[in-house]
C-alpha cells in the first residue's frame, strides 16, 4: 500500500475500527479527543501512519518543528493507526488524525485498504456538531448506519441528510459499500461555546462507543474534566453579558418546547453558526 507506512502488520480478525478526524466534523474536539480516550483505555500502541504528501495542503495544516537534545525534527500531519485490544479480547484499531484536504476518495481507499489488511468487521466513526443546546443540558449522541440490519438491532437510524458533508460523510459511504458494518456517532457541542473543547460530550461519545460495544470504560481523567465543564462554562458565560443572554434564551426555548431531532443537522452546523452571528449582531450598539 503506497500511501501507508508500516511500523508493524499485525494479523487480527473481527476487529473493531474507530477514526474520529480534526475539523469540520470534530466541535469542541470532541470526536479526537473521545477516539485519544478510547486509544489510552484500550491500550492502543502505534502499528501505522499515512503518508500525508497527497492529502494535506501544508500551507493550510502546516508540519510544525521541535527541538529534541538540540536537534531539530519535523512533525508532519500523518493519520495515525493503532491497534489495541477490548475487555472482550477483539482487537481494536484506530485512526485518528486531521481530516484531509485533497482526494478524499483515495484516502477513504486507503482506510478500507487499511481495515481489510487488519481483520476489521465493523466501523465505528466518531463525529461532533454545533447545535442550540445548553452547556448544562445532557449531550445529545445520535447514531446513524446505512446498515438496515444494524439499524433494527440497535435502533438506529439511516441518515436522510441531503447537503455538504465532510470526511465522515465520504468515509461511512466508503465503508459501507466495501462491505463493512459501519456506523457513525455524533454528539452535540453548544455554539456559543464552540472555540472551548468539551469534556463533556467527548465522554458522552465514548460512553456511547462503549455501550455499542459491550465493554466499559471506568473512572479516568476525562471524567474528572467533564465533571468541571459545566462550572467552567458557566463562570466564562458569567462574565460576558451576551453570552448569558444567549445561553439563557436557549435555556427558555428547551423548556418551552421539545427539542427537535437534530439529525439532518448532523453534517451542516452552519445554519446553527449563522445563527448565533446573527444573535451577535443584534447585540452590538448602534
Amino acid at each position: 500500500m503506497g500511501h501507508l507506512d508500516w511500523l508493524k502488520r499485525p494479523e487480527l480478525s473481527d476487529a473493531v475500527l474507530i477514526a474520529a478526524f480534526s475539523g469540520w466534523n470534530d466541535a469542541g474536539d470532541a470526536a479526537t479527543e473521545s477516539a485519544k480516550f478510547l486509544r489510552r483505555r484500550f491500550r492502543s500502541h502505534p502499528v501505522a501512519q499515512v503518508d500525508p504528501e497527497h492529502f494535506y495542503d501544508f500551507a493550510s495544516v502546516r508540519p510544525s518543528v521541535r527541538l529534541t537534545d538540540g536537534e531539530r525534527h519535523i512533525d508532519w500531519p500523518r493519520p495515525e493507526v493503532r491497534v489495541g485490544e477490548l475487555d472482550d479480547g477483539r482487537p481494536l484499531v484506530t485512526m485518528l488524525g486531521v481530516e484531509p484536504r485533497l482526494r478524499w476518495r483515495t484516502f477513504c481507499d486507503v482506510v478500507v485498504e487499511t481495515a481489510e489488511t487488519l481483520g476489521v468487521s465493523t466501523v465505528v466513526t466518531l463525529g461532533a456538531l454545533l447545535t442550540d443546546t445548553h452547556h448544562n443540558a445532557p449531550v445529545n449522541v445520535v447514531g446513524a448506519s446505512n446498515n438496515a440490519a444494524l439499524n433494527l438491532t440497535m435502533g438506529l437510524r439511516q441518515s436522510t441528510y441531503e447537503g455538504p458533508t465532510g470526511i465522515i460523510g465520504v468515509l461511512n459511504d466508503a465503508c459501507h459499500r466495501a462491505g463493512f458494518s459501519s456506523v457513525s456517532f455524533w454528539a452535540t457541542v453548544p455554539t456559543y461555546v464552540h472555540n472551548y473543547p468539551s469534556p463533556k460530550a467527548a465522554l458522552a461519545l465514548a460512553e456511547r462507543v462503549a455501550q455499542f460495544l459491550g465493554v466499559t470504560l471506568g473512572e479516568s481523567e476525562l471524567h474528572s474534566a467533564a465533571a468541571n465543564y459545566g462550572r467552567q462554562i458557566d463562570e466564562l458565560v458569567a462574565g460576558d453579558n451576551t453570552l448569558a443572554q444567549y445561553a439563557q434564551q436557549i435555556l427558555e426555548e428547551s423548556a418551552a418546547e421539545a427539542v427537535e431531532d437534530f439529525s439532518e443537522m448532523v453534517e451542516n452546523p452552519d445554519a446553527l453558526m449563522s445563527e448565533l452571528e446573527q444573535f451577535l449582531r443584534q447585540q452590538e450598539p448602534e
